[in-house]
């Protein structure tokens, strides 16, 4: 046999010899012993030829030469090609060879053998006695079935009713297909078989040359067991003219290829006699077969395997070989793909394995929670997905959607405390290449305790934004600064610009100027008023002043000098009251105070509410140098810095070992103009007044008499910015 395959949208097998181009449709297939099946890969055809089949060039049966012409449709363009191949068989041929393909029967023998071995001594006889009285010069075929002879018929007339018939250097030829008039079934062993038995003849003035041909095949099906295994069945001894009652040899192969036995084992082939019967058991997935997928409401599969079987007699020392070629198949398998809910629900990503896709199935689609999806997925989608290749000619997919992904639904459970995280899942699965569709729906759920919102805090030139994204559950906590809770009038009074838009919550502090700046906003549960987290955000600004006013009883300032500066004043040679403080760090412009409150001199002044420390800026005189001495109208500049701290805040008014306020206090830096050579005052009413705040850690208990400016907290150090 030789075998030729090829694939297209549409193929179309031509013969071709010396007197011309044949086409192979399935009567003439059948006649001329060529086989044509189609594969499961759509658009894949195999051809098999007979080393007898018409329009072959045979070389005393050892070579043989086969020509085709094959056309191809594609796209509605059509394209030829010539096809040639040249083989030789592997082994001798047999003095019988009987070959049962899937289409036709073929038996030749060897032109010096033509003994009727088996043949019944009645059914010989009359054969005999029907050749002589008809018998003519020219050759006759007569058929028998069983106790019944039908009229010879010359060789013309046989190739009518589509015999073949040939005579090659070496061997007589007979070929017909399966279901012929002339052919009979019976069973043996409960298994089917047709015999064909044809009886060819000539008379030679008193001699009459005989020949008796004999095909007989099992015509079994083939079935599937829930084993999983392809059974195939056929008699041990089909018909006594084709094996006697004699042991018989049996090999089995693939597509037209014989395995040697251990090759065959390894792949799980087994063969078995079972009372005069062979049975042939084959692993539906064994390798060497075909697997297709399909679509009728579910996904189904289904194999289709070649199978290739050998059965050699040999009966008086004459070998007769027995060749099947039969296409066994499953019947549709279920073919189920699922999936795996892989999420860590520390991730917050949901991680959904889809598994046993089959090699000729792909993923073209996903749909979320109504959400259609094609794949690929964008670069900037917030959920992945992955192919993964497995060993066993199958792949996966691995779908990953984090929690907070817009598809994904949250339903809130206030008894529980905890938040259902939903994602239903529908994937589109096409088979290949028929593009047939196939959805696999799934559902994945994952349940979160219930977090307090975190804020997310960034840096601006104007101070510190926190914003935070509303979650249905947020009523769960309050917001607070220190301990008072985060109003619109709280922001008000402070200086906070805060705008909600039901979405999201902004709040930005835009009174810190030129220092490392610190704001902390506290969550607290709503119900027993306990912090639960806390966001924090420090930011470095400059400005060219401020003054800070410290729970602990501590005034840090900076001070810009820069009119003492423009009238040759040096801010090195400034001083406090107290002429012993003097600045920690200056720059050209600035200088850096940082002192407690009851040193260097400062007055305190007292009311009903309120305590301020006051103390003021000095410069020496000589370095008040006016540039114009002549005009003693010339002013210079005059700094008061002052701090001022509710008394209710206050574990104590003031001791010599500690100051301690609830509250940090409210801080002013106060510029005004005074004559060069007058008094120094700093009972002077100002004219300028910069005020730089601290947010406080309690609630202020009533509002300083004059508007202290925008309140914001510092944490643990303050830091001097120098300007280069």
């Amino acid at each position: 046999m030789a075998v030729l395959s090829f694939s297209g949208d549409e193929l179309h097998f031509e013969a071709v010899d010396r007197t011309g181009m044949y086409p192979i449709t399935e009567q003439y297939a059948a006649e001329c012993g060529y086989s044509v099946s189609v594969l499961p890969r759509q658009g894949h055809m195999e051809l098999r030829a007979s080393y007898f089949s018409c329009h072959t060039d045979n070389k005393d049966d050892k070579v043989f030469t086969f020509n085709f012409s094959l056309t191809v449709t594609h796209e509605g363009l059509k394209a030829t090609y010539a096809l040639n191949k040249t083989c030789s068989p592997s082994l001798p041929w047999s003095p019988r060879e009987v070959t049962c393909e899937v289409n036709y029967m073929e038996v030749s023998v060897r032109s010096d053998v033509a003994c009727p071995t088996g043949t019944k001594k009645d059914d010989w006889d009359a054969a005999v006695q029907t050749a002589y009285a008809s018998a003519t010069p020219d050759w006759q075929v007569m058929f028998q079935k069983e106790e019944q002879q039908l009229r010879p018929m010359n060789i013309s007339e046989a190739h009518k009713q589509h015999y073949a018939f040939d005579l090659t250097d070496g061997r007589l030829v007979f070929r017909t297909p399966y279901g012929q008039p002339d052919s009979f079934s019976t069973t043996v062993n409960g298994v089917p078989v047709e015999v064909v038995h044809a009886t060819l003849f000539s008379r030679q003035s008193w001699v009459v040359l005989m020949v008796d041909l004999v095909a007989a095949c099992s015509m079994h099906e083939g079935s599937y067991d829930d084993d999983g295994y392809m059974m195939w069945e056929t008699p041990e001894v089909l018909h006594p003219l084709v094996f006697g009652l004699h042991d018989t040899q049996v090999n089995v192969g693939i597509d037209g290829e014989l395995l040697e036995q251990p090759v065959a084992e390894e792949r799980g082939f087994a063969v078995e006699k079972l009372n005069s019967t062979v049975l042939i058991s084959i692993p539906y997935n064994a390798e060497g077969g075909y697997r297709k997928s399909l679509v009728t409401g579910d996904l189904y599969e289904y194999y289709i395997f070649n199978l290739y079987l050998e059965q050699i007699s040999n009966e008086d020392h004459v070998e007769t070989r027995l060749r099947f070629h039969r296409t066994l198949a499953t019947p549709l398998l279920p073919c189920p793909v699922f999936t795996e809910n892989r999420t860590v629900i520390e991730e917050r990503v949901f991680t959904v394995y889809l598994g046993d896709v089959p090699e000729d199935v792909e993923l073209t689609a996903v749909q979320m929670n109504g959400y259609e999806c094609a794949l690929p997925f964008t670069n900037t989608s917030t959920h992945t997905i992955s192919k993964v290749v497995q060993p066993n000619n199958t792949h996966g997919y691995t779908l990953k959607v984090p929690f907070d992904d817009p598809v994904v639904i949250h339903r809130f459970s206030k008894e529980h405390a905890v938040i259902h995280h939903q994602l239903s899942i529908n994937y589109t699965l096409t088979v290949q290449p028929e593009n047939e569709p196939y959805y696999h729906l799934t559902s994945v759920m994952a349940l979160t305790d219930v977090s307090p919102p975190t804020f997310d805090a960034v840096c601006s030139e104007s101070g510190i934004r926190f914003r935070l994204d509303h979650r249905p559950f947020d009523y769960m906590w309050d917001i607070s600064i220190g301990s008072d809770s985060l109003t619109s009038e709280l922001a008000a009074q402070h200086g906070y610009i805060m705008s909600n838009d039901s979405r999201s919550l902004l709040l930005e502090d835009l009174t810190l100027r030129g220092f490392l700046g610190t704001f902390e906003i506290l969550v607290r549960d709503h119900e027993t008023s306990e912090v639960q987290s806390s966001s924090v955000k420090t930011c470095p600004f400059t400005t060219t002043e401020f003054i800070v006013c410290s729970t602990d009883g501590k005034m840090t300032v900076v001070a810009d000098l820069s009119l003492v500066v423009q009238s040759g004043g040096i801010p090195a040679r400034t001083n406090l009251v107290d002429k012993n403080c003097r600045p920690k760090k200056v720059d050209g412009t600035r200088a850096f105070f940082s002192f407690p409150l009851n040193s260097c001199g400062s007055v305190v002044q007292l009311s009903k509410e309120y305590v301020t420390y006051k103390n003021e800026i000095f410069f020496t005189k000589k370095l008040h140098a006016v540039k114009n001495q002549s005009d003693p109208s010339i002013d210079t500049d005059r700094v008061t810095i002052q701090c001022t701290y509710p008394l209710a805040g206050l574990h104590r008014l003031f001791s010599k070992y500690r100051f301690e306020s609830d509250t940090a206090g409210v801080g002013r830096i106060v510029h005004s103009a005074r004559p060069a050579e007058g008094p120094q005052s700093p009972t002077i009413q100002p004219t300028t007044v910069l005020q730089t705040p601290v947010s406080p850690t309690r609630r202020t208990r009533r509002p300083l008499p004059t508007r202290p400016g925008v309140p914001i907290k510092h944490r643990d150090s303050i830091g001097f910015i120098k300007r280069g």
